[in-house]
């Protein structure tokens, strides 16, 4: 028998929740594993069809879970993601183009691909901790590998693993965080302000 609820609480970084159900009773207990065929994760307050079982420690469970009206994804969106992750790519490759020609210091390519692919991985351990209702990589972590520098491997994370894309508070956030770090570099890439960072590093800046 199918069942019908709203998801009035749910806590993402663990990977579970509570549905209150449409008939009225006792909350209904929701993991992500309940979740067999779906193509994002809950938010909250979304509305959802399960099946009972029961659970010895927690009470009523749902099972074969699905979301109530799913629309599907709008190609647009889709698109656009693409068109980003594209960017992100060309990106890297101007920089290193820049750097191989003498107008940037190697160190720069150097910590955008390293911080890049520190933050893929750390998108693919969080996605897979996702799955498996494991402990999740805390999004300041992820934010954090963005605004170093990773901004760019974590954007084609997000559109290759089709992860964290769709949360737009954390959209929000994430795109501070490379705008931040563009402006950084774009102080950086200024004359003066390359001359008094190198003198400070120690770097040897070329042009």
């Amino acid at each position: 028998m199918r069942h019908r609820g709203r998801i009035t609480s749910w806590n993402d970084a663990r990977g579970f929740g509570f549905i209150t159900p449409d008939d009225g009773g006792a909350r209904v207990f929701l993991h992500i594993k309940a979740f067999s065929k779906a193509t994002r994760r809950p938010a909250g307050n979304e509305r959802v069809v399960y099946a009972l079982a029961r659970d010895g420690k927690r009470g009523p469970s749902a099972a074969s879970a699905a979301f109530a009206g799913a629309h599907p994804a709008r190609r647009g969106g889709a698109g656009a993601g693409g068109i980003a992750a594209a960017s992100a790519f060309l990106f890297l490759l101007a920089i290193s183009i820049a750097a191989w020609a003498g107008k940037l210091p190697m160190q720069v390519p150097v910590l955008y691909w390293g911080a890049s692919l520190l933050a893929f991985a750390a998108y693919l351990v969080d996605k897979s901790a996702a799955r498996s209702g494991r402990w999740r990589t805390r999004e300041s972590s992820l934010h954090l590998c963005a605004l170093v520098g990773g901004w760019a491997g974590a954007l084609l994370a997000q559109q290759t693993l089709r992860h964290k894309s769709r949360k737009q508070s954390f959209q929000s956030v994430f795109w501070v965080t490379v705008i931040a770090n563009l402006g950084m570099l774009g102080l950086y890439i200024s004359p003066s302000c390359r001359h008094a960072l190198g003198v400070a590093l120690g770097w040897t800046i070329k042009g």
